[in-house]
């Protein structure tokens, strides 16, 4: 009888023993994800709510990536298959016109998503590529398993659409200050609104985006 409860002492002290060590464990883990992905996991909690817990289940269905300073995550002819967030580094989204120019049509800093949504709604080759800018860590989550993440996490279905709707809006804006604003003030504005931009951004790549000659966008910056 005194063995026996011996062993049963043994077995509850192991038990908790390990109880201990994968609680321990699991706070290494998100402390971990957190330092990995702060900029994903605050930008999220921006919207909605997303426990340490949730943040976990999450990050089964992220695939990160590091991409070189002028490397690919897309490129003409290829199927967009996922949503990109720029955990860090710069990217541009860019096409080539008949006369073989680069034509820019978004950037993405830290805390910005970026992708083809036609191609990858629609299943389509897309006509663009983006491009890293700047050597930069990437946070990817395919569409293939999104409906899954969705059903899991419900808030965060909640918070794409959210930034689907803030991107639709910025879309509206640039659209109307293309007709409003003359090419200088267009600049104007948008170095005031995105001076990270600015800062970070080669003055060519800033003129293709804005519709302008790098020669005019140099005689533009150095007025007062």
């Amino acid at each position: 009888m005194a063995h026996q409860s011996r062993h049963i002492t043994k077995i509850i002290f192991f038990v908790g023993s390990l109880s201990f060590f994968l609680q321990n464990l699991l706070k290494h883990i998100l402390l971990y994800v957190h330092r990995m992905y702060p900029n994903l996991v605050a930008h999220i909690n921006r919207f909605v709510e997303l426990s340490e817990d949730e943040a976990m289940q999450l990050f089964h269905f992220i695939k990160p990536l590091q991409v070189k300073k002028k490397g690919f995550i897309l490129k003409e002819g290829q199927i967009c298959k996922a949503d990109y967030f720029v955990e860090q580094g710069c990217l541009r989204m860019f096409f080539i016109n008949d006369k073989g120019i680069e034509q820019i049509t978004q950037f993405a800093l830290e805390h910005w998503w970026i992708a083809d949504y036609f191609s990858m709604l629609n299943q389509k080759k897309t006509p663009f590529y983006i491009q890293a800018i700047e050597t930069s860590e990437i946070l990817c989550i395919e569409l293939k398993t999104q409906s899954a993440l969705f059903k899991q996490l419900p808030q965060i279905e909640s918070y794409f659409r959210m930034m689907a709707q803030k991107a639709y809006a910025a879309s509206q804006i640039r659209t109307k200050f293309l007709h409003d604003f003359s090419k200088e003030e267009s600049y104007r504005h948008f170095s005031s609104s995105f001076p990270e931009f600015v800062q970070r951004v080669p003055q060519y790549m800033l003129a293709s985006y804005l519709g302008l000659t790098p020669e005019y966008l140099s005689e533009i910056r150095k007025k007062k």
